[in-house]
């Protein structure tokens, strides 16, 4: 009898189970965007860097579920046996069916390196395995515009790269955003807006949308392609090219230092509430800079009168050396997750690229200080044999900052980042560094620095430093800032709206080092760079010197979409220049004659021409509505506790 009975609720227990199955696996993981570990080859350090490469992973998950287990080890496991860096599961919540979330890891061995796999268990999902494999297709950079004054951007802009041997066509992008930004893990998809794009085999392209107001929060971007789904989970926030000062706040209260200040195209500054300045509006209406500080507490900057005149949140110094002690990633993660409900941007300053792959996605804007003359270092300048066997102590390979540049970038896209540039500075070591006495970059070492980094593309420039006293002991740098600003206000648009394209170290038949060449493409134009790696050390005065003008001829490849172009010219802060010019069936050929660097422009945009010059003129009345008062500046150096 008892056996009938079973027989008969056997079915219905079937039911129940597979019901409560249902019920328990409403989630899915729909997706995995992989950035895999990088470094730069070229950089010297001792003891040389952990070889082992990771990734950062992020799995967009849809529905209702919980992190429990990695190949069967919890995350906080993970961490302390340093197979992972950082991850932010502990913040992950169990959002409603219909709604995406986004879980993100950065490995730090390479058991969770690209070619490997994992095994995932977590409530509501079923068992399953995860390839973390290299991508063919991804966002290689993604940037939101604002076409008005407004700090909400209404313009999102998605460079593509296709390295499939097949052309891929984009159909659609949709924005998974929250509700608010206090829930911002908990992402809604919008509607989706239609696309018609088709990118070459081994080529990139780009998308550019009119979105409407977006909100200064975490969004999925997701963008449908024949080759499939592309995703990226970043904060939105307005992307403008700002120029900014260290160690300023001591003097920002003194309109004679605010004039030089923007007289150099400054418009930000290391600083935050600054009593005499921030709480004086007669002085800071009139000659504002941009915060970049902790901003505490975040509700009194979190508000619609100061999210313009706020550049990103930064206060942890330089995490990567933490005064002798790495402070981990996961510290630092703590640290910016307060801002996460807020609309701040956050940033983090790396220094060591041995180690900031470990650091890599914890910020929303990225960057990182690195010197090149008589500076403290964390790679070894005597380990470089770049100059006929000669080995110097104050100084390493300019280039090396486009090579620090690119690493960054590429550990984490598709975020913007921005750098910390070598300007003067009073106090750079006190040893004599082979007999060097300029204790700061010559002219022309600040400008080959900067210059590497924009070829880069980065959407802000930080000069380290823009102290008066350091100004003021260096008046020689003021014109080399000054020009590397205007070109930058300029041509900021085609930075801001670019993704890096192409890079080519370029060698004299001799092995010797002749020119760095690198392209930044915009929907309406390429940047072309031309870098002087040719310089050599001074054997007297123990500077770097560049040659004179020299026959050059240049080769750039242009996306397809770029091809043809309709205009070739050069630019820099004196004006626009033509150039000898020719088209081949994959870019542009320049003839000229340089040395130190050259910046063109390559376009299909008759009119373009045009508006760069009115930008660059515009810069120039910029200059002279600010004059300098070299007497008033001498004067606040005498003013004590000042």
């Amino acid at each position: 009898m008892r056996f009938f009975a079973i027989l008969i609720y056997l079915p219905v227990l079937f039911l129940i189970m597979a019901l409560s199955m249902t019920v328990a696996r409403t989630a899915q993981i729909v997706g995995v965007t992989v950035t895999p570990h990088v470094v730069a080859p070229t950089l010297r350090y001792s003891p040389p860097r952990d070889s082992r490469l990771a990734a950062r992973v992020q799995l967009f998950v849809q529905g209702p579920a919980m992190p429990l287990r990695f190949d069967g080890k919890t995350p906080s496991e993970l961490l302390q046996s340093e197979e992972w860096a950082w991850h932010d599961l502990y913040t992950a919540v169990r959002v409603p069916k219909g709604a995406l979330t986004v879980w993100t890891f950065n490995g730090k061995s390479s058991a969770w390196g690209t070619g490997r796999r994992f095994t995932l268990e977590a409530e509501g999902l079923p068992r399953q395995t995860i390839a973390i494999d290299a991508p063919r297709c991804w966002i290689s950079a993604l940037t939101f515009l604002s076409s008005s004054d407004a700090v909400e951007p209404d313009t999102l802009i998605a460079h593509l790269v296709n390295q499939t041997r097949r052309p891929i066509t984009v159909s659609a992008v949709r924005l998974y955003l929250p509700r608010d930004t206090q829930t911002w893990h908990t992402l809604w998809p919008q509607e989706p807006m239609p696309v018609a794009v088709t990118i070459p085999a081994g080529d990139r392209g780009y998308i550019r949308l009119h979105t409407g107001s977006l909100p200064l929060t975490y969004a999925v971007v997701e963008i449908t392609t024949s080759a499939g789904v592309l995703r990226a989970h970043q904060r939105i926030k307005r992307e403008v090219f700002d120029i900014s000062g260290g160690w300023v706040g001591d003097h920002v209260r003194h309109e004679a230092f605010l004039h030089l200040l923007a007289h150099l195209h400054v418009n930000t500054a290391h600083i935050g509430m600054t009593p005499g300045y921030t709480d004086n509006p007669a002085l800071y209406n009139r000659l504002p800079l941009k915060l970049f500080h902790r901003l505490v507490p975040i509700t009194t900057f979190d508000t619609d009168v100061w999210l313009p005149r706020i550049h990103a949140v930064e206060f942890l110094g330089e995490p990567q050396y933490g005064g002798g002690r790495p402070v981990p990633p996961q510290e630092v993660f703590d640290a910016l997750l307060p801002y996460r409900a807020s609309r701040l941007p956050t940033t983090v300053t790396h220094s060591e690229e041995r180690i900031w792959r470990w650091y890599a996605g914890l910020s929303d804007y990225p960057h990182y200080d690195a010197y090149r003359v008589v500076a403290p270092a964390a790679d070894v300048w005597t380990l470089y044999d770049r100059w006929n066997g000669r080995r110097i102590r104050w100084g390493a390979p300019l280039e090396t900052i486009g090579d620090l540049c690119r690493s960054l970038r590429e550990l984490n896209r598709p975020m913007p980042c921005a750098y910390w540039s070598q300007g003067p500075h009073h106090g750079w070591t006190d040893d004599d560094r082979d007999g060097r006495k300029r204790r700061t970059p010559t002219p022309d070492e600040l400008r080959a620095q900067a210059l590497h980094a924009l070829s880069t593309r980065i959407t802000s420039l930080y000069w380290f430093n823009l102290s008066l006293k350091s100004l003021m002991a260096f008046p020689d740098t003021w014109p080399a800032i000054q020009r590397i600003g205007r070109e930058i206000r300029t041509l900021d648009t085609l930075f801001l709206e670019g993704d890096a394209y192409r890079f080519e170290r370029r060698r004299r038949p001799d092995g010797t080092l002749d020119w760095d060449l690198a392209s930044i493409v915009a929907p309406g134009a390429a940047l072309l760079f031309a870098l002087d790696t040719a310089y050599v050390p001074d054997l007297q005065e123990n500077v770097f010197r560049f040659g004179p003008p020299r026959a050059v001829t240049f080769r750039y490849v242009l996306p397809s979409y770029l091809r043809h172009p309709r205009d070739v010219f050069r630019v820099d802060a004196d004006g626009i220049y033509p150039v000898q010019w020719r088209a081949d069936r994959s870019g542009v050929v320049i003839r000229d004659r340089r040395s130190r660097d050259a910046i063109y422009v390559a376009t299909q945009d008759p009119h373009l021409r045009d508006w760069l010059e009115q930008k660059r003129r515009r810069a120039l009345a910029q200059e002279q509505a600010h004059p300098v008062d070299q007497k008033a500046l001498l004067k606040l150096l005498d003013i004590r506790g000042d």
